[in-house]
């Protein structure tokens, strides 16, 4: 487990308006990076290279705001979806992303869960994520580099992370 001490920031009050092309929002997207200004952000990454051709990594991403930002982060992401769900890939390769809220795990005082994927050629790559917002805190479970239908660990994952915030707080 590696514990993050440098993160990218989040995209802060800008919000993205429809101008904004899809393509160029990917990471808001996938809930790497969510609208809004966290006050604190930690991170952990998990992995592991148990199969030869998909290695499995997953992060966890704790935001704590000083105001309703959480809940905004949530609506705006659910909001980036609905106009975006899918994408072309900016490389020009004829790939493409797609984005869904998908039914998940009830957790917290509000949750969601993110499914995403890429498609280049005859590659299909998935990552997921689960959302969990208790109070200003948000807490984030991304899984990526799993096989299609391979995000058997991320309830589990999202529900320790959650579980770990309560016990130890902010």
């Amino acid at each position: 487990m590696d514990i993050a001490t440098v993160l990218a920031p989040d995209a802060g009050r800008q919000r993205p308006g429809p101008e904004v092309p899809c393509a160029d929002m990917i990471p808001l997207l996938s809930a790497k990076r969510l609208t809004g200004t966290p006050s604190a952000m930690a991170a952990a990454t998990v992995s592991s290279a148990e199969g030869p051709d998909y290695p499995w990594v997953a992060n966890e991403v704790l935001r704590t705001y000083a105001d309703d930002g959480a809940r905004r982060a949530m609506a705006d992401l659910r909001t980036l979806i609905g106009r975006c769900p899918a994408v072309a890939s900016p490389r020009q390769d004829g790939g493409s992303y797609r984005f869904a809220v998908v039914p998940g795990p009830r957790l917290g005082d509000e949750s969601m869960r993110v499914d995403s994927s890429t498609i280049s050629g005859s590659t299909t790559l998935e990552w997921d994520s689960i959302l969990v917002r208790t109070g200003t805190t948000l807490v984030t479970v991304h899984e990526q580099g799993n096989e299609p239908g391979g995000d058997d660990h991320l309830t589990r994952l999202a529900e320790a992370a959650l579980r770990s915030h309560q016990t130890t707080g902010p």
